[in-house]
């Protein structure tokens, strides 16, 4: 843009609508040529110099540091948002309840509805579903999931899904993971945002309302898209996070729910398999074909082995079967009750789901357990006992003197 010396000069529609590039909201600025210093008519002294930057507009690099990080802290009683408005508003809110009964050690988890999805179809809608799932953990295991609406960016569900066998151990260490999807028929599903909300937030029997923003969460290349390379890498951050926590984490494969009384009566261990929640899936169905099995440790006879029947299909089997061991209260402080969980198979061997051991040896609440029971006979004692990949060392010994 030219012009003759001491006439004004005139701005173009470019230079109006140029973008500032400095870090933080967009916004238009007046003219982009006030960044770079021009002569102007006038005595010496009177206009801008060479190296002047106008007064209503510093120049970009001599911006504090400050202004290039963010900005400031806001004012008493302004709300704090850590996300900008592409990873907050551009993705939606989502409102839900969670209510955790330390009772029954159920966590209920009402979806009520969503607002302003983002837009993943072709029409500008979605077909929004939510997935739960409680970390760490099996995800196929403790995956649960709402209805599907159809072409909206603001859903309402108001559907319950309950977690069974939430034991206090639990709240103070894990994390529910709530994630909000996209149905397509066609194709594969596609991820919204999630929000991950840490249990001990919630307090016994009583309700927490949220209304958050949803968040973007990057996923974790699967192995089969690695380099050799991150392979060794992915293999040798778990088993450092693995040392990290502990030589003895087992890894869960689910809840199951027993009931132990001693029967002065009858003179014997009167066992009860109620049900099981959140199995691992050990199919190519997603399902497994559980039953369960129980010993009484040590065994010399050979006598003591239980068998529930096969439940198909599920993750989450009711077996309501009790098994009677006729045993001295004496001897029973001896021994171990060992019950392990199956996967039924056609034609080959069955696979094995998980295992806990309830005795003297035991550790946790399978050790509480079994104590509480020889303490208080005629007593029917209903605990949840989570299903290991393996049974511990001690299960088969007693603690040493």
């Amino acid at each position: 843009m030219r012009g003759r010396r001491g006439d004004r000069m005139t701005t173009n529609i470019q230079e109006h609508m140029a973008i500032n590039v400095c870090p933080g909201p967009i916004r238009p600025i007046r003219q982009i040529s006030d960044y770079f210093p021009r002569l102007a008519p006038g005595p010496e002294g009177g206009g801008r110099g060479c190296g002047e930057a106008p007064a209503h507009l510093a120049p970009l690099a001599l911006a504090p540091p400050a202004a290039l990080l963010g900005p400031s802290t806001p004012e008493d009683g302004a709300e704090v948002d850590s996300y900008d408005s592409d990873d907050t508003t551009a993705l939606g809110m989502l409102e839900f309840d969670l209510l955790y009964d330390q009772a029954s050690c159920t966590l209920r988890c009402s979806i009520l509805r969503a607002k302003g999805l983002k837009p993943m179809d072709f029409n500008g809608l979605a077909d929004p579903y939510v997935k739960l799932h409680l970390l760490p953990g099996a995800c196929k295991a403790n995956k649960l999931k709402t209805k599907t609406q159809r072409n909206t960016l603001n859903p309402v569900w108001n559907e319950d899904l309950t977690y069974s066998g939430i034991t206090g151990d639990d709240i103070t260490h894990k994390v529910l993971r709530i994630s909000v999807c996209d149905e397509d028929k066609l194709s594969h599903n596609e991820f919204i945002g999630e929000i991950r909300v840490p249990l001990r937030r919630l307090k016994p029997s009583q309700k927490k309302h949220f209304n958050i923003c949803l968040e973007r969460q990057v996923p974790l290349a699967s192995p089969s898209s690695m380099s050799a390379a991150l392979r060794g890498i992915s293999c040798y951050l778990k088993e450092l996070e693995q040392a990290e926590q502990g030589p003895g984490l087992l890894e869960e494969r689910g809840r199951i729910l027993l009931s132990l009384s001693y029967s002065s009566r009858r003179r014997g261990l009167l066992v009860g398999i109620v049900r099981c929640a959140h199995l691992a899936a050990m199919d190519v169905n997603g399902y497994s074909d559980p039953y369960v099995k129980t010993y009484l440790r040590p065994d010399v006879d050979k006598k003591s082995k239980h068998k529930t029947c096969v439940k198909k299909k599920t993750l989450n089997p009711e077996f309501n079967e009790e098994f009677f061991y006729e045993i001295e209260l004496s001897t029973l402080a001896t021994k171990t009750l060992e019950v392990t969980v199956w996967d039924y198979d056609i034609g080959k061997s069955n696979d094995f789901i998980g295992g806990v051991s309830l005795g003297p040896g035991a550790r946790g609440e399978g050790r509480k357990h079994w104590s509480d029971c020889l303490q208080q006979p005629d007593a029917a004692l209903e605990r949840w006992h989570t299903l290991t990949s393996e049974l511990p060392p001690a299960a088969g010994a007693l603690p040493s003197a």
